[in-house]
Order: structure tokens, then sequence, then C-alpha cells
């Protein structure tokens, strides 16, 4: 892996772990709209392998900090893997945005309901995370789309000058 890319995957890591104190809670479950930008981010820089590599260390960070909550694996990583998918196969970012919020409202959703039965000891319905995943990862998106519209797509240009 070239040391540049490492690097900027090494700062998203950084900036997602730092930013876990500006989580809030929202029906039972803990809202990160900065994990999904970062998402986002990820998967239209680098692709949905290293956006999910991403989404699982700052979800074990802030973890092992204390700033997170064992939903943060399954709500970051689908996220993180349908965003990268969608824009491999349609190039898009709007669709990465889309795949974010789909893999995280739906399918993190979703499999956050084991991990809240069997690690957290919460008995909830099969779609009680829908809602508050969906918010989150809403409001993520759309801030990982402009960052990426009006911030890093003038530094993209740049680098493929180079």
């Amino acid at each position: 892996m070239p040391v540049k890319k490492l690097t900027s995957l090494a700062l998203l890591i950084a900036l997602g772990t730092a930013a876990g104190v500006f989580s809030f809670p929202v029906a039972g479950a803990r809202i990160f709209p900065v994990q999904h930008a970062i998402n986002v981010l990820a998967a239209v820089l680098f692709g949905p392998a290293p956006a999910v590599l991403v989404a699982f260390c700052v979800a074990l960070l802030r973890n092992l900090l204390g700033t997170g909550s064992i939903l943060a694996f399954p709500g970051g990583m689908f996220g993180a893997l349908t965003a990268g998918i969608f824009y491999r196969y349609s190039g898009r970012e709007s669709l990465a945005a889309i795949g974010e919020v789909a893999g995280t409202g739906f399918l993190g959703a979703l499999a956050a309901v084991p991990a809240a039965r069997l690690l957290l000891g919460r008995d909830v319905l099969a779609l009680a995370y829908v809602i508050p995943f969906t918010v989150s990862s809403l409001s993520g998106a759309a801030a990982g789309l402009l960052l990426l519209r009006f911030v890093a797509a003038p530094e993209r240009k740049s680098m493929e000058r180079v």
C-alpha cells in the first residue's frame, strides 16, 4: 500500500476517533454523523475494502476509548461497504452517499439487532434501529458529499495531474 494512501487512511481513522465525542443518543442508539461522512469520503477516494477498514478501526478505537458502542461496528461497516460498492459500479459520488444511507440505515440496523440482544442484553424489535441509523447516515452522508464536492474535488484534480 503506498505511503500516501496509508497516511490518508490513518488520518481518516484519527479524525473519526477524535470526533467520537460529537455523538448523541437517539432511540437507543448513539448517532455519529461524522463516521458516515468519513465512510463516504473513504469509499470514493479509496474503495470498498479500505472504507470498511477505516470504519472498523474507528469503531474499535471509539469502543476502546469509551466514546462508542458495539453498534458502531455494524452501522459503520455496512455503510462503508455499500457506499464503496455503489461508487465503484456507478462512478457517481451521489450514489456513494445513497449507498451509505442504505447500508447503514437498513443493513447495518438489521445487523445491529443481534448485537444488541447478545452483547448489550437489549431485546429490541427487528427494525428498531432503522430510524436512528438512517437519520445519522443521512446527515453524515450529506456532509461527506459536500466535502467531496467542494473540498476534495480540487485536491483530486491536482493529484490527477501529477
